[in-house]
């Protein structure tokens, strides 16, 4: 018998590198597919926002409306506000849309106290905090000059969001003896607005 050529030799090489590659995959794939595995998985993960939430109890009704105002007029008026959010926050007073004829708001006095108890219909019952119950004091143009945004708004109130509470704020209000001729006839009106934002 013939030994096979160096031609046969060299073929017989280049066949069996592939042959070779083709059994390395082979057994590669069989133990991959016989390893072992465990796995586990946690479901059900969700997100949700929380809320901020302010109603009042004057169903939509101005809380002042006063006319033929002389020197020495003075009331007031109360007004609940509740949190219902669920997030800690913060409540401050500002002025909105405010406006003013012949200067009457310079001579109004003008009170707002916080508290607990009294409503929109009725003061009656109303308690002033203990502790921090004046919100302001002063002249109505300076509250209306100065509390114009949340930013530059009034009040220590921080409702938890832990569950609804409610604060009571009484406005007080009285035409200065001392207010001039010249402001008969005059007018001032603004808007009362308590914002919350999340702490």
């Amino acid at each position: 018998m013939k030994p096979p050529s160096r031609r046969a030799v060299r073929r017989s090489r280049w066949l069996f590198w592939p042959l070779a590659a083709l059994l390395t995959l082979a057994f590669v794939g069989q133990a991959s597919y016989a390893a072992f595995s465990a796995r586990v998985t946690n479901v059900g993960s969700n997100l949700g926002a929380g809320t901020v939430a302010l109603t009042d109890d004057d169903s939509g009704s101005a809380l002042l409306s006063l006319t033929n105002l002389r020197p020495g007029s003075s009331g007031s008026r109360c007004i609940a506000v509740t949190s219902s959010g669920t997030l800690p926050s913060a409540v401050k007073l500002y002025a909105t849309d405010a406006a003013s004829t012949k200067g009457l708001a310079a001579y109004v006095s003008w009170t707002v106290t916080q508290g607990t108890g009294g409503s929109y219909s009725s003061c009656s019952g109303f308690t002033a905090l203990s502790s921090g119950s004046t919100v302001y004091s002063g002249t109505l143009s300076g509250f209306t000059g100065s509390a114009t945004t949340y930013a530059s708004g009034l009040g220590s109130w921080s409702p938890t969001g832990n569950a609804s509470d409610t604060r009571t704020f009484q406005v007080a209000y009285a035409l200065s003896s001392s207010t001039p001729d010249t402001a008969q006839g005059g007018t001032a009106s603004f808007g009362l607005t308590w914002e919350t934002q999340n702490s």
